[in-house]
């Protein structure tokens, strides 16, 4: 069944555009009470857990759904602002048939949406989500035996206990000067008490949110004022999240940022070296090029997937690796959690740093980042151009120029008619040049 309104993640537009508005969320809470409720062999009532970041609109957004959920007969525990990865924690840990997230992750304030976790703390499947999108058109009908609503008091100190668990017994972050950016989102309230009480000095930024202000030049987006602050305080790193506390990103004490790929290799070469191995490491289309050398250099496999937690997780499972990400910072270690984590992945890299014995600069240069340079193409038209014969002789000469030092590809944009044609290689002026030979090829023949 084609969907039309959920995406790889879940639902999410501007507020008061498309299905963005509380009119719809009411009946989305309805149609996934519904589906949700009779998917599940359970004595009583389903019970379904709520949760949000810090923008403003989450308050309607909740509410609608709330209603809808009681009026399907549905019990519903109201989380709070709380990090996407704590929901999918809390809805296994209440034995919740489901979790609802009301967030748009990096996007500004303007934007949300709505993400599910099943009672597993897994991204709902393909199927159950085409069912709620068919519920949707359903008349809805007042449950002869209603839901009730409670709100989970003690769901922030849930979470921050079992980041702090993730970790080995008596770890300790003492001596750790770090400073925090918290994007004025759902980690605010709880990044500081998870690093603080495992012994670290904390400085915190981005953690006064007035719903208005939620990734707004600041987090892992945006990590300019972090950089500023980590080199000011002379700590010795910094550590921003996203906007729902899914990502995470790194500064070293130098200033200079460190992005998913090189967190991603440090945890990696971690397992290796003290943690009994690395089976394996599942990238994307978008993972640098020196990620994967650095990898095949300490034999630890690396696979790439689509651009796309959802995709991390999929070709995780299929290959039985637990750990895989993307440069975004989206870091998923399901030997850990079940979804990603910015909290708890951020604790997996300070583990190598303090296991390692290097400070988080020093570790930084065992992988070497090759250069890498995006052109995005706007077309007049898409079809036909990636599979066009002077497209793939463009692509083929880059390739062959580039030999084993780097690679090149050509994706489709998700979302606007452009082509994204990407080059990474050790020359950076061959790769700009490359990237820009192929871009010219693409364009002419797209706007034909």
């Amino acid at each position: 069944m084609t969907r039309k309104y959920f995406g790889t993640d879940g639902i999410r537009g501007q507020v008061g555009e498309g299905a963005i508005t509380p009119d719809f969320m009411l009946r989305l809470g309805y149609a996934a009470g519904k589906v949700l409720g009779a998917n599940q062999e359970i004595k009583g009532r389903s019970r379904i857990l709520i949760g949000k970041d810090t923008r403003v609109s989450g308050y309607m957004f909740e509410a609608a759904l709330e209603a809808g959920l009681i009026n399907a007969g549905v019990d519903v525990g109201l989380l709070g602002p709380m990090p996407t990865p704590a929901i999918a924690y809390l809805t296994r840990t209440f034995h919740a048939q489901a979790g609802i997230v009301i967030s748009a992750s990096h996007n500004p304030y303007q934007d949300n949406g709505i993400k599910f976790f099943s009672g597993d703390g897994s991204k709902l499947p393909d199927e159950v989500e085409a069912e709620i999108e068919a519920a949707l058109e359903l008349p809805m009908e007042t449950a002869k035996d209603l839901g009730k609503a409670w709100r989970i008091d003690d769901a922030v100190g849930r979470y921050i206990e079992f980041c702090k668990a993730s970790t080995p017994w008596r770890y300790s972050l003492q001596g750790l000067n770090i400073v925090l950016d918290c994007s004025n989102g759902a980690t605010y309230h709880i990044a500081p008490k998870v690093f603080s009480e495992l012994g670290a000095e904390v400085h915190s930024i981005g953690v006064q949110p007035d719903g208005l202000n939620i990734n707004l030049d600041c987090g892992s987006t945006k990590p300019e004022k972090l950089q500023q602050a980590v080199v000011e305080r002379g700590a010795d790193l910094g550590i921003a999240f996203d906007g729902d506390g899914d990502r995470v990103m790194f500064v070293d004490k130098n200033g200079k940022l460190i992005d998913g790929d090189q967190l991603l290799f440090l945890i990696a070469i971690h397992r290796q070296q003290f943690l009994g191995g690395c089976s394996g490491v599942v990238g994307t289309q978008m993972s640098n090029y020196g990620f994967e050398l650095a990898l095949k250099e300490r034999a630890i496999p690396f696979a790439r997937a689509k651009v796309g937690d959802r995709y991390v997780l999929e070709m995780m499972y299929k290959n039985g690796w637990t750990l895989g990400g993307e440069s975004s910072g989206h870091i998923v270690c399901t030997d850990v959690t079940t979804t990603g984590d910015g909290i708890i992945s951020a604790l997996q890299v300070l583990r190598a740093v303090s296991d390692f014995g290097e400070s988080l600069d020093q570790l930084s240069e065992k992988m070497d980042m090759l250069p890498q340079h995006m052109i995005n193409v706007r077309l007049a038209s898409r079809d036909g151009v990636l599979e066009h014969a002077d497209v793939k002789a463009a692509v083929a000469l880059a390739e062959s120029t580039l030999a084993d030092s780097g690679r090149v590809l050509l994706r489709p944009s998700g979302t606007e008619p452009l082509i994204r044609v990407m080059v990474e290689g050790k020359d950076a002026p061959l790769v700009e040049q490359l990237a820009a030979d192929i871009a010219q090829v693409v364009e002419r023949v797209g706007n034909v």
